[in-house]
């Protein structure tokens, strides 16, 4: 029987999905309840006249976060013991505060949206479900070590194939989605540059920068290696691997975030039905309209990534955190190894929880957090780049000149984005 158990194992830890990284967590964390709740409103609001905003964010998200994957794997260090090292205290301090709060309201909108679309699917109440899912994040990084842990994360990626198979049992109209993904047909308004901004800030969030690069310790610390900085003799297969594990996994998440724009577009947006606040509200919409199938494939879809992406939400936060205060941090070490990290994570989600009862709304929560992530996010990139151009952290491993140009480019882009942002308030 025991020698079975070890077969199984053996087999589990041999699947396909074991060859990915860190890449394939982050691309679909990125597509977490907050983000679907953004690109359903995409298609609502504006049809197919959104989609040519899927594939333009795609090579910028896969710059800047393939910058950050190596700085993570080169040095040997997250992202904000390398702030810490090179740049101001204060700086540092600003940054992982305001990613704190951020983080934990987008928690707060995420355990929301995963606690209503429960209730729909399976009746029970939507606090109660809301927070059987946040005790369970929580109780699989404190009690799971991380090369387990990270293999569950894999295995929930593939629940964002359920809003593929949602294009199976709506109509589309292929020829009218492909021309308006290059030729959009949209009057610039108001609410124009907020959907524009909302995609923008939904899939180049500051939480993911410092997600990837602690996630490229943790396999660098697993795996038995050390920083590339220091011994170059691995550095050509480990940053072909990294560079391969950030386009595939980031094109698995834009894929997805097309689907869904896709798929709302052919159905809420041709019903008249242009205004989605929850996920609950797209779920509910999708249900006369394209049947029970496509209702569960889209509850589906949006409770795995969730326990993606409230996940990475406090562990990205913690990560940060941690370096900041110098605690020992680590998803493979116990609570008694790291205390202060563990607490952070429980902490969080606590605080996310609390928020369900004092009946903040799921989409103020966004709102907010949207405000705080454009506040971080143009200064950490910048902060980003230049650490990725100086030759004292990353050694003879300088970037190569097409991903230092899209990193530069996605952080002008964001620039105008959270620019756009700020005009709308």
């Amino acid at each position: 029987m025991q020698s079975r158990f070890k077969a199984l194992i053996l087999r589990i830890k041999e699947h396909p999905l074991a060859k990915f990284g860190p890449g394939l967590v982050t691309g679909v964390a990125d597509d977490d309840p907050s983000g679907i709740v953004t690109y359903s409103q995409a298609g609502a609001q504006f049809g197919f006249n959104m989609l040519w905003t899927i594939p333009l964010t795609f090579p910028l998200m896969v710059g800047i976060q393939v910058v950050c994957a190596r700085l993570g794997r080169v040095t040997g260090k997250g992202l904000a013991a390398n702030i810490k090292t090179h740049f101001p205290p204060v700086i540092l301090w600003l940054v992982v505060s305001l990613l704190v709060i951020a983080n934990t309201l987008n928690i707060a909108a995420d355990v929301a949206a995963m606690g209503e679309v429960a209730e729909l699917v399976l009746g029970f109440n939507r606090h109660l479900m809301a927070v059987a899912f946040a005790f369970l994040t929580i109780f699989l990084q404190v009690f799971i070590p991380y090369h387990r842990y990270v293999m569950y994360l894999k295995w929930l990626t593939l629940s964002l194939i359920s809003y593929a198979l949602i294009l199976f049992v709506v109509h589309i109209d292929w020829s009218e989605a492909l021309r308006k993904t290059v030729f959009p047909e949209f009057e610039w308004n108001a609410g124009a540059a907020a959907i524009i901004v909302g995609i923008f800030g939904t899939t180049i969030s500051p939480y993911l920068f410092f997600w990837q690069a602690s996630q490229e310790v943790e396999d660098m610390n697993q795996s038995g290696g050390g920083p590339l900085v220091s011994d170059t003799s691995t550095a050509q297969l480990e940053l072909k691997r990294i560079s391969w594990d950030t386009w595939s996994g980031m094109f698995y998440s834009n894929v997805s975030a097309y689907f869904i724009v896709l798929a709302t577009g052919a159905t809420l947006f041709a019903a008249g039905i242009h205004d989605i606040q929850t996920a609950a509200q797209a779920a509910m919409a999708l249900r006369p309209l394209a049947g029970d199938f496509a209702f569960e494939l889209f509850a589906i879809g949006m409770l795995g990534v969730g326990l993606i992406g409230i996940p990475v939400l406090a562990g990205s936060a913690s990560y940060a955190l941690s370096e900041l205060m110098g605690w020992s941090w680590g998803l493979e070490k116990n609570w008694r190894e790291a205390p202060g990290f563990y607490i952070t994570i429980t902490l969080c989600v606590g605080a996310a929880i609390f928020l369900q009862y004092l009946s903040i709304s799921p989409m103020k929560a966004l709102v907010w957090s949207a405000i705080t992530n454009g506040i971080i996010a143009v200064p950490l990139m910048l902060v980003i780049m230049i650490l990725s151009a100086n030759k004292k952290v990353m050694g003879v491993l300088s970037l190569p000149w097409h991903i230092s140009f899209l990193g530069w480019l996605a952080t002008f882009i964001m620039l105008l984005a959270v620019a756009l942002m700020f005009l709308q308030f």
